[in-house]
């Protein structure tokens, strides 16, 4: 399987507030080439429950979102071999940029296994090569 782009979190949640970065995202996000990985969906969904508690989303507009992305886009598990080279990468890029995650290096993986590109907005990725840096 290849594919084009890769949704990273930073770029659904701004789709998500219809920010002008969102809108940038959109053609991406609802493009028939694009997958998000299951990791990125975690982390949304934690996104969206803290955001129920301080009251900026409903229960119900929680699972929407979700439902949403599961229909929009082709969801990615994490593999054995993904997973493995996602701990060294955040190893190496974690002294490059300073914040990066173990998530940032699984979503890294999965487009560089699919031959595709992580749409994003996250300055983590801003010096990488296999990324479509969203902008306003």
């Amino acid at each position: 399987m290849s594919c084009n782009y890769i949704i990273d979190t930073y770029a659904w949640i701004e789709y998500f507030k219809a920010s002008e970065m969102g809108k940038a995202a959109k053609e991406f996000i609802e493009s028939e080439q694009s997958v998000t990985p299951t990791i990125v969906v975690s982390e949304i969904s934690r996104k969206l429950r803290k955001d129920i508690e301080v009251g900026n989303e409903t229960i119900e507009g929680r699972l929407r979102r979700l439902e949403f992305i599961r229909a929009t886009s082709r969801i990615v598990d994490l593999d054995f071999e993904i997973a493995v080279e996602a701990g060294g990468i955040s190893e190496e890029l974690k002294v490059e940029a300073k914040g990066w995650g173990l998530a940032d290096s699984i979503v890294l993986c999965i487009a560089r296994s699919l031959k595709g590109k992580v749409v994003t907005g996250d300055e983590h990725f801003r010096h990488l090569n296999d990324v479509v840096f969203l902008k306003i």
